[in-house]
């Protein structure tokens, strides 16, 4: 089975940190492309960012400079490294895959002093 665990997340104060773990089983993840999209609170979902299959990554306009998504090949895990976070990042964060389609269960982020 294609599963995708997430962890990580919670609550932070504006202008700090945390760090989302996505670890993957039933498929390698240097095949495919892994991502990040997030729902913010009465919003629609939005993608956040990408790692492909090459390890190339690319991000959403409002994270740019401030998230960084990377991957350990060895481990078959994907991590959302998130710095400077703000109330707006505030959403729901699911990782998922471009195999299938395939999402993990969401974890809840939180920014607010």
């Amino acid at each position: 089975d294609v599963q995708l665990q997430a962890s990580g997340g919670g609550l932070a104060q504006p202008g700090g940190s945390l760090k989302l773990t996505c670890s993957a089983s039933g498929f390698t993840i240097d095949s495919y492309s892994m991502y990040y999209i997030r729902q913010p609170p009465g919003k629609e979902p939005e993608w956040v960012a990408t790692v492909n299959s090459g390890g190339v990554d690319t991000y959403a306009a409002s994270v740019k400079g401030r998230f960084t998504i990377f991957r350990d090949t060895d481990k078959n895990t994907v991590f959302l490294q998130m710095n400077s976070l703000q109330p707006e990042d505030t959403a729901l964060y699911q990782c998922a895959t471009s195999l299938y389609g395939t999402r993990g269960q969401g974890t809840q982020v939180t920014v607010s002093s």
